[in-house]
């Protein structure tokens, strides 16, 4: 289910890219190749539906990656999304416990 998110989330961001590139504050974006239909409103309608799509886009986008945090974190109870693995030191052999004898001095 979370991989599911993960391409869902990574193709509304690439679609939010693409709106948000194609729009241009200054109305010389797309709606510049309208200014033949300005005068009956097409302009106003491409802004407005690169405006509302932006607003959808980015809603979407947000409630998937919160949806995401939780498909990846309610699993096992492991947050990290590595396995743990329990450390065992190592078990001193009586060779390794023995006391060292002292070099006979020359």
């Amino acid at each position: 289910m979370g991989y599911i998110l993960l391409v869902l989330i990574l193709i509304i961001s690439i679609l939010l890219g693409a709106v948000i590139l194609v729009q241009n504050p200054k109305g010389t974006g797309l709606a510049s190749g309208f200014e033949s239909a300005g005068k009956i409103g097409g302009v106003q309608r491409t802004t407005d539906f690169l405006e509302k799509s932006t607003w959808y886009l980015t809603i979407a986008l947000f409630v998937l990656c919160i949806g995401a945090t939780g498909a990846f974190s309610s699993g096992s109870g492991n947050t990290s999304g590595f396995e743990e693995e329990e450390f065992v030191a190592p078990v001193a052999t009586d060779a390794a416990a023995a006391p060292l004898q002292d070099a006979p001095a020359e």
